[in-house]
């Protein structure tokens, strides 16, 4: 673990081996040094093991104590203004008794390290991205058992997890976006070292582990922040959950400090691989270099020699998220493809309601995510009644993280139903090959790749008051669904709505089909030359519902080329096919290398859309990909 040697302005004898600013930390030669930031206060004092010290005023609002009697295992907190209650480190590594009780020290560098070996995750690479939910990824739902079952993960072709959020929340359960330790593993999963043996583990089977962030803002209950500070938060920008998080007001400069080591935190005492920004569009900063710029960067110096893959959420796509720091973007290295994601639920279900109502679900919005990545770069959202998104035609495509299901929206449907209950399935396939055969970055949400019908309900365990205002409020988001109106849905903190979202892994083995769907294509994806090294694409609309993808190679695979058919819709028997991209390279004929309606993944059968005499057929609900063979070869 890297450190620094911390002198402080006045008030301790020695200088501190810390490795950040804030929080507690043990000396190399005994005792712990406390730090925290906490101008409001007009008293504080330090409670270790039921014993109290004095802190030490540094310039700033700083205050910091070396208490050499704690240890690690050392229960403490803050008792502010004579109040007799202490409260949690606002940087607590650790919280055994939830937000609301005392923070514990931990000694980050105790865990043994397994993964010297490991380089990290680089974007650009072929990644397949799995979105998990610790709680709810095994019946135990703690790290331990999500690690056994880490390499089934890796034997579909999986190659990075995503984690939703682990900072330490109120309740008995819940999807973590209402942190408010941001410094401390939840301990529903286990331990800080067993955060740390999952990474562990991971790396060892060749996956990266990345986690889901949440810096838009704190959740409502156990946030003691501000009795820390009253520049934590501010009322100056409109927030969906409340005061939003002050990055560019008075007093900012300690909470992007703040937020800044914690970004580096996860990536340098956890080794994860990156991080997944929530909602960036709700993190407020009109400062010249923004705060998503800085964690990034200190994400990137914290591992070292490293790499680290940090992507956002962005509803609006801003490309300025991805463009490099020179030309004024944030230096991120993807954004979540809402459109593609939007316009493929709409074929796959027929409903277009709500934010839906943007897309029509057409072969050629399909195909215009194929080439073009998102379909809203500036233009008018009806839905919204304001232009959304920005010129982004020259972004590569992997900067583009492509979905089909991930918590949020899985959770928006009736009963949190998953895709394979709410769509035709052999759609389902057609558009499962599209998105793991297509540009992008693709990422499954936990247990797609079997088809999993666990429903992923949105549950959080509150206390009495604010239970009832968050089911309250979780109805009336989703009254803007018409299909979901009339529904009763499930109660967000029953414990039997959490329960029933628990992955049934059973499902895996009477799934087999759809496993070794998941399995081919990603294997195609990574292997098939004409899909792993082709220089560019191009494609064309077939009908309504069906379309074509080139994908063209050159130097010495050029004759490798691959032709990728989409159809969602009924079979096209076109009489005529004046469509250039239907022509073969020179020398050489289209064969059917993979079909969507193989036996083997629950179809119909595979059936080539050439006939013998050179006629086109493109069959319905079917995705089939074609190779470029010799016309001697031609089956």
């Amino acid at each position: 673990m890297a450190q620094s040697l911390f002198s402080p302005a006045r008030g301790t004898a020695a200088a501190a081996l810390r490795a950040m600013p804030i929080g507690a930390e043990p000396q190399p030669g005994g005792g712990v040094h406390f730090r925290v930031w906490a101008p409001l206060p007009d008293t504080i004092v330090l409670v270790v093991d039921g014993i109290a010290h004095e802190l030490a005023a540094e310039d700033g609002g700083y205050r910091s104590a070396f208490v050499t009697d704690a240890r690690v295992g050392s229960r403490y907190g803050f008792r502010l203004d004579g109040h007799e209650t202490p409260l949690p480190d606002p940087a607590s590594r650790s919280q055994p008794d939830g937000p609301h009780g005392l923070s514990c020290v931990v000694d980050p560098s105790a865990y043994r390290w397994r993964d010297e070996a490991w380089r990290g995750v680089r974007g650009g690479d072929p990644h397949v991205i799995t979105e998990i939910h610790i709680g709810t990824f095994t019946a135990e739902g703690t790290y331990a058992a999500a690690s056994a079952k880490l390499p089934l993960l890796k034997e579909v072709g999986i190659t990075v997890i995503e984690l939703m959020p682990v900072a330490e929340f109120p309740g008995r359960f819940g999807w973590g976006y209402d942190g408010v330790d941001l410094f401390a593993p939840t301990r529903l999963y286990g331990t800080p070292d067993d955060l740390r043996a999952f990474v562990d583990t991971a790396h060892g089977l060749g996956l990266g582990v990345i986690m889901d962030v949440v810096y838009n803002h704190f959740g409502p209950d156990a946030n003691y922040l501000p009795c820390f500070s009253k520049t934590y938060l501010t009322g100056r920008y409109d927030n969906e959950w409340g005061d939003a998080i002050n990055f560019d007001g008075p007093g900012a400069a300690p909470v992007r400090e703040f937020v800044r080591e914690n970004a580096a935190y996860w990536v340098r005492e956890f080794h994860l691989d990156g991080l997944r920004l929530d909602a960036t569009q709700q993190i407020f900063d009109a400062s010249e270099i923004s705060i998503v710029a800085e964690l990034t960067a200190a994400a990137r110096t914290a591992a070292g020699g490293r790499s680290v893959l940090v992507v956002a959420e962005n509803e609006r796509q801003e490309a300025r998220l991805v463009r490099p720091r020179e030309q004024g973007g944030d230096g991120l290295d993807g954004v979540w493809h809402e459109d593609l994601h939007h316009t493929a639920h709409v074929a796959l279900t027929g409903r277009a309601e709500a934010y839906y109502s943007d897309y029509t679900g057409s072969a050629r919005e399909l195909l215009a995510c194929v080439k073009h990545g998102f379909l809203y770069q500036g233009q008018r959202s009806t839905w919204q009644k304001k232009p959304r998104g920005m010129p982004s035609l020259d972004l590569p495509s992997h900067q583009r993280i492509t979905f089909l299901e991930n918590h949020d929206q899985v959770a928006n449907s009736a009963f949190g139903r998953r895709m394979v209950d709410l769509a035709d399935v052999a759609r389902l396939r057609v558009l499962t090959a599209l998105l793991l055969l297509g540009p992008g970055t693709p990422m499954l949400f936990q247990g797609q790749e079997f088809f999993s019908s666990t429903p992923f309900l949105y549950f959080a365990d509150h206390k009495p008051d604010l239970a009832a205002a968050v089911q309250t409020g979780r109805r009336a988001f989703l009254m803007q669904f018409p299909s979901v109106a009339a529904v009763e849905t499930d109660r967000p903190g029953a414990p039997e709505t959490f329960e029933k979202s628990r992955l049934d892994w059973a499902e895996r083995d009477r799934n087999a089909q759809a496993l070794a769907l998941h399995r081919d294509l990603i294997t195609l994806r990574r292997a098939d030359p004409g899909l792993s090294t082709y220089e560019r694409l191009d494609g064309a609309v077939l009908s309504d519902d069906a379309f074509l993808v080139r994908f063209f190679c050159g130097g010495a695979v050029a004759s490798a080329d691959r032709l990728l058919i989409v159809n969602v819709g009924r079979e096209v028997a076109p009489r005529i096919v004046p469509e250039p991209l239907l022509a073969p390279p020179p020398g050489r004929d289209w064969r059917m290398l993979w079909s969507s309606e193989d036996a083997a993944y629950g179809g119909d059968g595979a059936r080539s859309p050439l006939a013998a005499d050179g006629a086109w057929v493109f069959p319905g609900r079917t995705a089939v990909l074609m190779e470029a063979v010799p016309v001697v070869d031609r089956a």
